[in-house]
């Protein structure tokens, strides 16, 4: 019978490390608390703050279940391995084996979590994406980028809504506006903000030449009430409403329910045509924009005024985080973490993971300056 005592002694303090970085102690704590606040009957009467408390404590009840069943497997494990130990029994380590190698994968799943520790990580994500030199092949690969994010998402099991877009000129889109809602959606897409490059045959050249088109994502943290001070004059704010253009049968072709508010001191401009009334679409581009102006001020608390998102200066040549290469040769290189990946379409299809796990490694140790 194979000795699985090192593998068990190693488990043990991974779990151990979880135990710190996942804050169990606190979260053994804060669970009555929630429990408490979650059966008030007049909870509802406020709904941000029961969605708050709600989220938090399925969050909170998540983290602990978790936890807890990976200790209880290890504990199952240890048992198993002991009495088969004694009684001679080799049948039981492949059971023993999957267990072990179950646990450990889920443990590489939080110690990834561990890099999540900026102060609005486990938000929603405000995302836009925006041509930039390259004319139509531009306008084709911010479509392109939409779609990856959107793949990317989905595997993740996070919704994205699309809250606005323009068409581009030609071809794909000028630019578009997105959420993505999920646990940590803002901690992983932090690490895709700034110019992306693609180089490709392009199929509007007539001569068929290689072309290169950049386009740029910014992404700022779906903020709640209270998570940030931002007070926003309404005589600073420009609102035009519009008929929208998306899926919703007659009454988008018949009714001006869509917003664009413009904050005119700042230029920041945010959209929303996804609900049916004006005044739902009025409130979620009032929470985009608190967002932004909330990512504005961050950036000039760290003297960083040079862009809304990210460190490029304009999108075009010499400003990019990452080029796509699709010929003469099939590359996807990261400029910051220098990784990549030859598996160009299974980028393409969402494969980012190992691209973001990289950057936030790289960034924990010191490679960038801000998060």
């Amino acid at each position: 019978m194979r000795d699985f005592s090192d593998d068990l002694r190693a488990l043990r303090a991974r779990l151990d490390e979880a135990r710190q970085y996942l804050r169990i102690d606190e979260l053994r704590a804060r669970r009555p608390q929630l429990e408490t606040e979650a059966s008030r009957p007049d909870l509802w009467d406020d709904q941000e703050l029961a969605r708050t408390i709600t989220g938090e404590l399925n969050q909170v009840t998540g983290d602990l279940e978790l936890f807890d069943g990976l200790v209880q497997q290890v504990d199952d494990a240890e048992t198993l391995a002991e009495l088969a130990r004694e009684e001679g029994d080799e049948t039981q380590a492949g059971e023993i084996e999957a267990t072990l190698a179950a646990v450990a994968s889920k443990l590489d799943e939080l110690e990834l979590r561990s890099l999540f520790a900026g102060e609005h990580d486990e938000s929603d994500a405000l995302c836009t994406l925006s041509s930039g030199e390259g004319g139509a092949d531009a306008q084709d690969w911010t479509e392109m980028l939409y779609r990856m994010y959107v793949r990317w998402a989905q595997r993740h099991g996070f919704d994205v809504e699309e809250e606005d877009s323009t068409p581009g000129s030609e071809a794909g889109l000028s630019s578009v506006e997105f959420v993505v809602k999920g646990r940590y959606a803002y901690g992983w897409l932090k690490a895709e903000r700034g110019v992306h490059r693609l180089v490709r045959m392009s199929p509007f050249n007539a001569q068929g030449k290689r072309q290169t088109a950049f386009a740029a994502l910014s992404v700022v943290p779906m903020l709640h009430e209270g998570d940030v001070d931002i007070e926003v004059d309404e005589a600073d704010i420009e609102m035009q409403v519009f008929r929208s253009s998306g899926a919703g049968g007659q009454h988008v072709n018949k009714t001006s329910s869509a917003v664009r508010l413009i904050h005119k001191p700042t230029g920041i401009t945010t959209s929303s045509q996804v609900e049916r009334s004006q005044f739902q679409n009025r409130d979620r581009a009032m929470k985009a924009l608190k967002a932004r102006l909330a990512d504005l001020e961050r950036q000039r608390r760290e003297e960083e005024l040079a862009a809304i998102q990210g460190e490029q200066q304009r999108v075009g040549f010499g400003s990019q985080i990452r080029s796509y290469v699709l010929a003469p040769y099939q590359l996807v290189k990261d400029l910051r973490t220098e990784y990549e990946t030859g598996n160009v379409e299974g980028v393409l299809d969402g494969d980012l993971d190992p691209f973001i796990e990289a950057y936030l490694r790289w960034q924990r140790a010191g490679g960038a300056a801000r998060a």
